[in-house]
């Protein structure tokens, strides 16, 4: 339930903030003075797309706050897991939820207190909060809409055999993907096979290993100088030591020699200076002494045949080979192998490969026929109850002749264009089904069922959406439906009906509606009102709930101007008690359901 909103720098509000109760909230108000702001910022908060354009003139940005409560949510568990997977916290059953816009067009949300993407603010929102603006009337035009909309309704069957479907139908495109390109390419696969042959076999011939090129420079190199190179580590192995490489002995006068001398001489003195710079001879000799070890070393390492640049030479050229095609190193062509093979592996053109897979074609398309035909019939069992259901809701809205009918047909392919067999006939495997779904309104009695895009009047597809979210809502409990304007072209009974229905509605959810009807006003639990205050250039909405005396004048007001005037008031007055005696008496026929 929604318990509080904040709005800023939206529309015409300035700064506006307002306290929700549960059952029916109306929001009343003069033409222009903010009252589908209202409904905006609630689009905001369940993720909906954000326009710059509704920024406040003068105002850096706009920003929305909601707290909604989950005490008695049928969706509370799921919402609690949305707010902790964001890392957000909950305020005593209750999430704060933010979304500000800014001039620039960039969005941010906030869910629990944590910044999270605008995503994630839908997905919460989504359990918890249904909002009808006054476009969606015309979006339930559309037949997908009515598709979802009988898909919702049938439940676990239909979402169980749509996603069987859909599931099917994904193995199903893939391999027929795999299909048509195997066949069409045969040639060209079976050329890239043999390249992909000729060169594993080349590469493999030569067994590179990895940093190969790089060691082989540096042994040529090294073979190239080999006389300097020797030279160098010998005369300074000589100068540290006193001995060349491969004599015996140390001679006099070495490096190694000298240091130990300063050393002796600096140690035994008294003087404090002179024993520091004896450590720091001490470290000098051990370095030398290292310096020496690593040349001995080196000089063992040196090579002695000189047939080995030759050989080395020669594999330098081998590995060229390799590097000049396939890659820039040999890390590069070893890895070029990898996927060379990896690809092989995935290449077959031999008729027994392509059996198989026309096999595996065949196989899902009757798997996908089969899922088809399931979710086909969880729809066309579910569309005769929906049907009933709305009918029933509709004649308690003044149209008592009419009656919906919901037709499932055949999504037919065209002639030339591959389908999938569903119960012996072809059909278009789309990606939620092989169905149309259609709503279609017979306007009264006698009347034939059409499309309710072409027999409905504005103000009937009102109350045919309304009565949808009525049966809709039947099995959730705890959830807040905005509807904008559900009752425009909408008047007398009709008017009260929609009240009425509302008020019934507002049983089990949490129900807010933006109306210009006192026949709906009157029925409302809790009613505010936008008001707009003109100001030097600039206009300023605000948001106020009614005491009962302030919803009085507010209905003589929208009793068309009649205002405050004692007939005007004496008018309000009746229809509000007899908006009070019918939610008296709904109420009690609701508990003892």
């Amino acid at each position: 339930m929604l318990e509080e909103i904040r709005i800023s720098s939206l529309g015409v509000i300035e700064q506006a903030a307002a306290e929700f109760a549960p059952g029916l909230t109306v929001l009343t108000g003069e033409t222009g003075a903010g009252k589908t702001m209202v409904v905006t910022s609630l689009h905001l908060l369940a993720g909906a797309r954000a326009d710059p354009g509704r920024i406040r003139a003068g105002a850096d940005k706009a920003v929305v706050e909601g707290r909604f409560s989950l005490a008695g949510a049928s969706s509370a568990d799921l919402v609690r897991a949305t707010v902790d997977d964001a890392g957000g916290e909950l305020d005593e059953d209750a999430v704060i939820a933010v979304r500000s816009v800014a001039g620039d067009g960039r969005s941010r949300a906030y869910l629990g207190g944590r910044s999270v993407p605008v995503g994630t603010l839908s997905e919460f929102a989504g359990p918890l909060l249904t909002v009808h603006g006054q476009n969606d009337q015309l979006r339930l035009l559309r037949p997908e809409r009515q598709r979802d909309l009988l898909d919702a309704f049938a439940g676990s069957p239909a979402t169980k055999a749509l996603r069987a479907y859909q599931g099917v139908r994904e193995e199903w495109l893939a391999a027929r993907a795999e299909l048509a390109d195997r066949t069409t390419r045969s040639r060209e696969l079976a050329l890239e096979q043999d390249h992909l042959t000729a060169s594993l076999a080349e590469i493999d011939g030569v067994d590179p290993v990895s940093g190969e090129d790089v060691d082989t420079v540096e042994k040529i190199k090294r073979l190239s100088d080999l006389d300097s190179l020797r030279e160098a580590a010998d005369t300074s192995y000589a100068a540290l030591t006193g001995a060349g490489y491969g004599s015996d002995g140390e001679g006099a006068g070495s490096v190694l020699d000298l240091l130990g001398t300063v050393r002796a001489s600096l140690s035994g003195s008294d003087d404090a200076a002179l024993r520091a710079l004896a450590e720091r001879i001490e470290e000098a000799a051990t370095v030398a002494g290292d310096v020496a070890t690593e040349l001995g070393a080196y000089l063992t390492d040196l090579p002695s045949d000189p047939s080995e640049l030759e050989s080395l030479l020669l594999r330098q050229s081998e590995l060229k080979t390799l590097t000049r095609k396939y890659a820039p190193d040999i890390d590069g062509v070893i890895a070029w192998a990898d996927e060379a093979r990896a690809r092989l592996e995935g290449i077959d053109t031999s008729a027994e490969g392509l059996a198989a897979l026309q096999a595996r074609v065949t196989e899902l398309e009757t798997a996908l026929g089969a899922a088809a035909s399931a979710l086909t019939a969880a729809r066309v069992k579910a569309a005769g109850s929906l049907g009933k259901k709305v009918t029933g809701e509709l004649r308690k809205l003044a149209m008592g002749g009419a009656s919906i009918t919901v037709d499932v047909a055949p999504d037919a392919v065209a002639p030339d264009t591959d389908g999938v067999a569903v119960d012996g006939a072809p059909r278009r495997a789309g990606a939620h089904g092989t169905d149309v779904v259609e709503f279609r309104l017979v306007a009264h009695d006698g009347a034939n069922p059409l499309p309710i895009g072409k027999s409905a009047s504005g103000g009937e597809l009102s109350r045919v959406m309304l009565a949808l979210e009525v049966v809709l809502a039947a099995t959730e409990q705890g959830l807040t439906m905005v509807f904008d304007e559900v009752d425009a072209g909408v008047g007398g009974k009709a008017a009260v009906e929609i009240g009425r229905r509302l008020a019934a509605l507002a049983q089990r959810h949490q129900v807010i509606v933006v109306t210009h009807l006192p026949q709906v006003a009157a029925f409302a639990d809790t009613h505010l009102t936008v008001g707009k205050q003109t100001g030097k250039g600039s206009v300023t909405s605000t948001l106020t709930a009614l005491s009962r005396e302030e919803r009085i004048a507010e209905l003589a007001r929208m009793l068309a101007g009649l205002g405050d005037s004692d007939t005007g008031r004496a008018h309000a007055e009746e229809l509000l008690e007899a908006a009070d005696s019918d939610k008296v008496a709904q109420s009690g026929v609701h508990a003892s359901k």
